[in-house]
């Protein structure tokens, strides 16, 4: 490693100042992704901004009629938390299949959902979902929020707070994993909402998570597997690698979007 100032502010308000104030300054709360960039030298930054130890940031609620999940909540909270289990089990299962436990017990869904990896698995949650990520300054909608591989619409100087999932009538999260890193190679999350029908796909797309609207229309009609059947994928624009081409890919989307009904159906 090399030198660099560790500051460990109180408030959000802290954080929101100490990043403003330096201009080369990283945040960091589970540190899952950013301390291999920095032990690898990709990453060099000057101040590292802890946000794991601001009282609240982590809070788990129910706020009008939403459930509210802070940024500094692991993916252990959200898995094992009663609140998430009862108002969207899918997203307290799909927080049970990050990683290992050690990775479970420091990650962060603010963490995730700041670095936007193609290949995690809650972008696909808030896109399905049509969660609000709410940050230091503003609230930023799902489909806004997200804007191509390891992008998003957050300011430099503009943190996560918390995100507000809207609670769906069903839903059913379905993954795919890579073996050795258990990042999605495909996932899709799949809801069914009081006015609308959503399904995002993570892991599959070259500039990271995506919806089907073809398979959302068809849902609409008939929230039923055999929908889907006969639906097709286009490879193009999919990833292709070493772990599976783009038509391999394409392949497990459709699959996995049926088993997702047929979870979401069976657990109504």
């Amino acid at each position: 490693m090399y030198e660099f100032k560790y500051h460990r502010p109180d408030t959000l308000q802290q954080a929101v100042n100490l990043l403003a104030e330096n201009e080369d300054a990283m945040l960091i709360a589970g540190g899952h992704t950013l301390v291999p960039v920095m032990k690898q030298r990709l990453a060099s930054p000057a101040h590292l901004i802890d946000l794991s130890h601001i009282e609240g940031l982590d809070g788990i609620e129910m706020r009008e009629g939403m459930l509210a999940i802070g940024a500094t909540a692991t993916h252990a909270d959200v898995a094992d938390s009663p609140i998430v289990r009862e108002a969207i089990p899918a997203l307290a299962e799909l927080a049970a299949m990050i990683g290992d436990p050690a990775v479970r017990h420091k990650g962060t869904i603010g963490g995730s959902l700041a670095n936007n990896d193609p290949t995690a698995d809650y972008p696909a949650a808030c896109l399905a979902l049509g969660a609000t990520i709410v940050t230091s300054k503003r609230r930023l909608e799902s489909d806004d929020y997200f804007q191509g591989m390891f992008s998003t619409a957050l300011d430099a100087d503009e943190i996560i707070a918390q995100v507000m999932f809207p609670l769906p009538k069903q839903a059913a999260y379905q993954k795919f994993r890579n073996q050795a890193s258990r990042y999605a190679l495909v996932g899709v999350f799949v809801a069914r909402l009081p006015s609308d029908v959503r399904v995002a796909v993570t892991g599959a797309g070259a500039d990271g998570v995506f919806r089907l609207a073809a398979f959302e229309e068809a849902l609409k009609k008939s929230f039923t597997s055999k929908s889907l059947e006969g639906l097709s994928i286009p490879s193009d624009g999919l990833n292709s690698d070493l772990h599976g081409s783009a038509e391999y890919r394409a392949h497990l989307i459709g699959l996995l979007a049926r088993r997702a009904v047929d979870a979401a159906n069976d657990r109504a």
